[in-house]
């Protein structure tokens, strides 16, 4: 049974703020030091990356860290066991029917009008307006230190918990494809997402 999605959110916040050194069972993303749980109840993290977003300079925005269910290891993943990452395997973790969570740890205070417009301009295309609109809605300003967690669940549907408030789930599977397509999928939002969102994958897929 998936732990809750409050729950979850509240066993990573707790991995992110720890002061002790780290745990075999956490994993620092290299380029933010941020650490994530590398495993929290069914699911289990395959990798992380830092999102720049540039200006006039860039900064920070957020760290991310991209979970799947155990269970897809032996599912739909069975068949990348023990070989290379290939854009095949992006694909099928972009838009496999099996749950997924993103976790966004956002390293700066982001206005509601900054974030919601990096998101519109990102997953526009392809995207029904209304559920865009309703999706954008989701985002206020943001803290340092806060947290955003998109769980994939059965059908594509978009459960959201902003800052440890849950929003109201999405049944949009193109919605679904696009978002996990901006971390994942074979064309991400940033190229060293490809290797960074992945980094676990020969111990996590491993024969």
């Amino acid at each position: 049974m998936r732990p809750p999605l409050v729950a979850l959110f509240v066993v990573l916040t707790l991995v992110a703020v720890t002061a002790a050194p780290l745990a075999a069972q956490e994993y620092q993303d290299p380029k933010s030091k941020v650490p994530f749980a590398t495993e929290d109840g069914d699911l289990v993290l395959l990798g992380t990356g830092l999102r720049v977003k540039k200006i006039i300079f860039s900064f920070k925005a957020y760290a991310v860290g991209f979970y799947i269910d155990k269970s897809a290891v032996d599912g739909p993943l069975a068949s990348f066991k023990g070989k290379p990452v290939t854009d095949e395997l992006r694909t099928v973790l972009q838009t496999g029917d099996f749950e997924k969570t993103l976790v966004l740890h956002f390293l700066r205070d982001l206005k509601a009008d900054k974030i919601q417009g990096a998101m519109r301009e990102a997953l526009e295309e392809g995207t029904d307006p209304k559920v865009l609109d309703q999706f954008i809605s989701y985002f206020p300003e943001v803290k340092k230190g806060e947290r955003c967690t998109f769980r994939w669940a059965p059908g594509g549907t978009v459960e959201t918990l902003m800052a440890g408030q849950e929003k109201p789930p999405i049944a949009d599977r193109a919605l679904a494809e696009k978002l996990f397509g901006l971390y994942v999928g074979p064309d991400p939002l940033q190229d060293d997402f490809k290797p960074g969102m992945v980094a676990r994958a020969a111990e996590v897929l491993a024969e």
